[in-house]
């Protein structure tokens, strides 16, 4: 299994942090790895997303796991025999903001290419999506 994991800590509540991992109307705005999205359902536990990313020709469907408000969710993306997990964790820090973690974990037979391709960005991705809550909430 291949593993990657980036952490920031912002100022912004784990609430606010929440409203935008939890609108993935928003996720284009703090995410430049979304083209596009459509989310099947609630943002819930078991939901299913389909997403396109710049330069892609093909959509992804992922599903969601284990959707905790205020405290992150999962998703599971299937290619083929490779299996990808990336979680997004918010955990509240004493100061009221979040320290918000995306963890990647790929298993299967291209794990070692896909994991790098996959976590690549999460370090922008994450100063984005901090910038984003610390401004607007």
């Amino acid at each position: 299994m291949w593993t990657q994991e980036y952490s920031v800590e912002a100022t912004a509540s784990p609430s606010s942090v929440w409203k935008l991992l939890s609108d993935v109307t928003t996720w284009s705005a703090w995410n430049a790895g979304v083209e596009s999205i459509e989310l099947t359902g609630a943002f819930a536990t078991g939901s299913v997303f389909k997403m396109t990313v710049p330069g892609a020709p093909d959509t992804f469907t992922s599903r969601l796991l284990d959707v905790r408000v205020n405290g992150g969710f999962t998703d599971e993306t299937v290619v083929g025999d490779t299996v990808v997990l990336v979680h997004h964790r918010l955990a509240a820090l004493p100061s009221g903001g979040t320290k918000i973690t995306y963890r990647a974990e790929v298993s299967g037979p291209d794990a070692d290419e896909v994991g790098p391709q996959i976590s690549a960005d999460f370090p922008q991705v994450l100063a984005a999506l901090k910038a984003v809550a610390e401004t607007d909430f």
